[in-house]
């Protein structure tokens, strides 16, 4: 038992015995006591001189992707849904609008609605852009609800700057398309422009064919047969562009890819029978037109039916996209509006102190130790090591 005191209490050798330890703190004691004191008082003094900044938060729910035609397409995939969803951004629609919040073109509407840059002191508009990075902090939490906390000096500004990330959140959503029926509107709009031109480009030049060569006569059965040929290529192109359409979130074993692409081999089949004056119905009407297909004028008349048809059907399915885009549309809730905090988050006087009184702690233990370590009389090697690290400590 004696001999363990001996271990505990003395280190044989060139060691610091628990004796010498506790002799150093006694003769210190002090030092030790006062400098935690002192330096925890400074560090309460700089906390009251630090600016108070206040914390708003506001509380987003993320829109709910609706059942729109081109999901009921991806549930029919079965397990080959997830990956056309993912390729589709759909995996967590919640990182997408946090990662909107983020942007630049956002960003920058803030800066600007706020006047940033002024109130942060930056010169330039990407030092701007880091300050209220550095002062917000927007995050999707496991309940898939988006957080927006936004410090500042002002605690009616970080509340209006919170709540204005949601607001500019809903403009660009409203602009964008996000969603499956937003990106088939946008497809089908475009589709339907340049249908919209090519028919008046050529309604244009059917005008101007007769204008120059006078009214073309065609008889009825021969209408007939002009009219059905340019509303079944009409049809044949409207469906091409569904099935286009349909090719962004769907594979070529859908059920529903497949009727549409049997319905456009069938038309096809058709026009050709026409074509070819091969038609039952109409054999007669069909080589008539044929023997006058070299005609300029007659060609101006097919291709404004054609064009006129093709719109038409494009206005169709536009109107069902839009329909469909309607039910679809992103509703971004507010669960919980930013408001003026009434007590700062920062600067946190309690935590500064104690961190100031420890840093004084660990200063008043350092000269402590090093004032009893330079008091000691050295042995010849422990000048010798002195000696050593005072030239290593030189630069020259």
């Amino acid at each position: 038992m004696n001999q363990e005191k001996n271990i505990a209490m003395h280190d044989d050798g060139d060691g610091i015995s628990l004796m010498d330890l506790l002799l150093v703190l006694a003769k210190h004691k002090r030092k030790i006591i006062l400098y935690p004191v002192l330096f925890g008082v400074a560090g309460l003094l700089i906390s009251f001189a630090m600016p108070k900044v206040y914390k708003a938060n506001t509380k987003v729910l993320p829109p709910q992707q609706s059942q729109s035609t081109a999901s009921a397409m991806l549930s029919q995939l079965g397990g080959l849904a997830g990956g056309a969803g993912a390729a589709l951004g759909l995996k967590n629609p919640n990182d997408l609008y946090v990662s909107m919040l983020k942007s630049r073109l956002l960003t920058d509407k803030l800066i600007k609605r706020f006047d940033l840059q002024s109130r942060y002191e930056q010169k330039f508009t990407e030092t701007t852009r880091k300050a209220l990075d550095a002062n917000s902090v927007i995050a999707s939490g496991k309940d898939n609800i988006i957080s927006i906390e936004v410090e500042d000096k002002d605690p009616k500004i970080a509340a209006e700057i919170a709540n204005a990330y949601v607001e500019e959140l809903i403009a660009l959503t409203s602009t964008f398309a996000l969603t499956e029926a937003s990106q088939r509107r946008v497809f089908y709009e475009k589709q339907l422009l340049q249908a919209k031109e090519k028919m008046i480009a050529a309604e244009t030049a059917l005008s101007s064919g007769i204008d120059s060569k006078g009214m073309l006569s065609v008889d009825a059965q021969s209408k007939a047969v002009l009219e059905t040929v340019a509303k079944l290529r009409a049809a044949i192109s409207a469906k091409e562009i569904q099935l286009k359409a349909m090719q962004a979130f769907v594979t070529p074993n859908n059920q529903e890819y497949k009727r549409v692409s049997q319905e456009l081999l069938g038309m096809q089949q058709e026009l050709a029978k026409l074509e070819n004056g091969t038609a039952t119905t109409h054999d007669a009407s069909a080589a008539k037109v044929k023997e006058t297909s070299g005609s300029s004028s007659v060609q101006l008349l097919r291709d404004a039916k054609y064009y006129q048809m093709l719109y038409e059907l494009l206005s169709k399915q536009y109107e069902v996209a839009r329909l469909d885009e309607a039910k679809d549309i992103p509703l971004i809730q507010v669960l919980d509006k930013a408001v003026e905090p009434e007590l700062k988050d920062k600067p946190k006087r309690s935590i500064i102190t104690l961190a100031f009184a420890f840093l004084g702690l660990i200063l008043a233990l350092v000269l402590a130790f090093l004032k009893e370590a330079a008091g000691k009389p050295k042995t010849p090697e422990q000048e010798e090591k002195w000696r050593q690290l005072k030239a290593y400590l030189k630069f020259s």
